[in-house]
């Protein structure tokens, strides 16, 4: 398949996603395969340590067995568009072949892009990732809304109508983000405190009040569990997912997410790229690797 015919044929796909939310999708595919993410980050080291050449032939071929290894073995999928993006338009090609593949086969893709500006900056981002008619349309997609959550408007609106996710980055594993996350602002909470708030006004506001099947909003938080216990946060008030990261190379591990979320288990997304790559290039050992993470982080979680 090429990357016209892929991007064509995801592009019609969104349509009918559209017919049902993000978290809906998620919920069906995590009864199937479990909650864990696959975190797909072609590094230069990465490929070099799989044989493979750090360019576009190289990029390609681990689009080749990612797909191989994971569908059927994880339910969401996170590439981390950065490490597509440095083989300019060659890796916007592979990325856009691997969304596709990915998504054709009933494999849900959360691209790791982490945008956010405003006005007519953010609309444009939006239409290059959500919905009928963007170029790669995925199903989630990660934001930053440090020039502010209503800047983000264009986002919210687009991924309304495509039924995407959105996931705003809130609590990150990097420890240098702690002395901004955890900055009081004036109401006296935190950063992150004040943005899972804010999400669940979003998604209640959406008429998503968390009490019925279905009932979980669109917009949810990157929260790592990779801190203290946020005891002064109401994760489960909500009423969105969280994407964890850190599993594994970074430290986290399935019981340090349990305890996180020990409110609302069901909602957590815990992503792990470097602990699973290591298995491959053969992609029978990738997907060994995936559903043994897999069982556990769902053993952890229940």
């Amino acid at each position: 398949m090429t990357a016209t015919d892929a991007t064509s044929s995801a592009t019609g796909d969104s349509v009918g996603r559209a017919a049902s939310g993000f978290a809906e999708r998620f919920r069906a595919a995590r009864a199937v395969h479990g909650p864990l993410v696959l975190g797909l980050d072609p590094s230069g080291e990465l490929l070099r340590s799989w044989g493979l050449s750090d360019d576009a032939d190289g990029l390609e071929r681990f689009v080749d067995i990612s797909v191989e290894a994971a569908v059927g073995a994880v339910a969401v999928t996170k590439p981390q568009s950065a490490f597509y993006e440095r083989r300019g338009w060659a890796g916007i090609r592979a990325l856009t072949r691997l969304v596709a593949e990915l998504r054709q086969a009933g494999v849900l893709v959360l691209l790791d892009v982490k945008r956010g500006d405003v006005g007519s900056t953010n609309q444009a981002y939006a239409e290059a990732y959500l919905g009928a008619g963007a170029p790669i349309p995925v199903d989630a997609m990660t934001l930053t809304a440090y020039l502010g959550l209503e800047a983000m408007d264009p986002f919210f609106d687009r991924a309304r109508a495509a039924g995407a996710g959105l996931f705003i980055v809130t609590r990150s594993s990097n420890p240098e983000g702690r002395a901004i996350q955890t900055a009081a602002g004036a109401d006296g909470l935190s950063v992150e405190a004040g943005m899972v708030a804010a999400l669940g006004r979003l998604n209640r506001g959406d008429g998503h009040d968390g009490s019925r099947e279905g009932g979980l909003g669109m917009f949810g938080a990157v929260f790592a569990a990779s801190h203290d216990y946020p005891a002064d946060i109401d994760l489960a008030a909500m009423n969105g997912l969280f994407l964890v990261p850190g599993l594994g190379a970074q430290g986290t591990t399935p019981a340090d997410v349990a305890e996180c979320f020990s409110a609302c288990p069901e909602r957590a997304l815990p992503s792990a790229s470097r602990s699973l790559l290591a298995a491959g290039p053969d992609a029978g050992r990738l997907r060994e690797a995936i559903l043994t993470l897999g069982a556990e982080v769902s053993a952890a979680l229940g």
